[in-house]
């Protein structure tokens, strides 16, 4: 077991004083959220700068994104272990430098319009986003199959130095990745993603008390099984994933859901135009 999953025990002793009593109301002005996966990745790549400024331009109050580390430690957005689906390139991220990422088109396979797109460092996001409104950041840990290399850390680190704390809510399927968030910073909240699929110690959080979080994101399956309510009873935020049916976001809000998370942004925001919404929306 690696360092960052090999917790001392004064870094135990820290986490089991560590409860989800984060009060979040600074994320969630409106509710629904509208919450963009991976930007606005029905309209534009997934993951691309493009995908995150277009979601805040259709009305998106956050935007998920996936992060791992690049061969040189810099964290950079990509959703699968390789870029051979989203890019022009072949290979692990975890082989590649930044530069060697720099050098992909991450666009051109969306559409040839795009062609150019980059693939973004989390910190490119950050900045792209810094002065757009107050959209916030659900950055989900994806070192799903390079775990132990120290990306909760640098994510950590470089919130930090951003200055970006009140703008993230950090994710992963991996409570260990949780724990280790907030081993290293106890004030950021973190969200425990789920789903039906998953085996049964995984899909119930077994774990929860060994690392607690605020907000638990089932998919949608889970949420038509169990219901909002179920979470909300245990005190947690609850983000369902992924939401591009108008009926099932119209399901999910009449159960009192804090966020949608969905490819088509537009469509969450229209319904909730259509249905009124269930608090006021200070965007207008």
């Amino acid at each position: 077991m690696t360092r960052d999953l090999a917790f001392t025990h004064h870094d135990l002793r820290l986490t089991n004083h560590i409860v989800h009593v984060i009060n979040l109301d600074y994320l969630y002005p409106r509710t629904p959220a509208v919450i963009a996966h991976r930007g606005a990745s029905a309209a534009a790549p997934e993951n691309t700068l493009a995908a995150f400024t277009s979601a805040a331009a259709l009305g998106a109050d956050a935007v998920e994104l996936d992060v791992k580390l690049s061969k040189d430690g810099v964290p950079i957005i990509m959703h699968d272990p390789t870029v051979d689906r989203t890019t022009d390139g072949r290979g692990r991220v975890a082989d590649l430098t930044l530069a060697a990422l720099k050098r992909l088109d991450a666009g051109a396979k969306k559409d040839a319009k795009f062609a150019g797109e980059r693939v973004p460092t989390l910190a490119e996001v950050f900045e792209a986003v810094a002065d757009t409104r107050s959209v916030w950041i659900n950055v989900e840990l994806t070192n799903y199959t390079t775990r132990g290399d120290g990306l909760e850390r640098a994510v950590v680190e470089l919130i930090g130095r951003m200055n970006f704390r009140r703008r993230v809510l950090l994710s992963s399927f991996n409570p260990l990745a949780l724990r280790a968030v907030k081993v290293f910073d106890p004030g950021l909240p973190v969200a425990q993603l789920t789903a039906q699929r998953m085996p049964v110690y995984l899909r119930e959080a077994w774990l929860a008390p060994f690392a607690p979080h605020e907000a638990r994101h089932p998919d949608a399956a889970q949420l038509k099984l169990k219901g909002a309510a179920y979470y909300k009873r245990r005190g947690y935020r609850v983000n369902v994933w992924t939401n591009n049916d108008p009926e099932d976001m119209k399901l999910f809000a009449s159960q009192g859901v804090d966020g949608l998370i969905t490819d088509v942004p537009e469509v969450a925001r229209q319904m909730m135009k259509d249905e009124g919404g269930r608090m006021k929306d200070p965007y207008g």
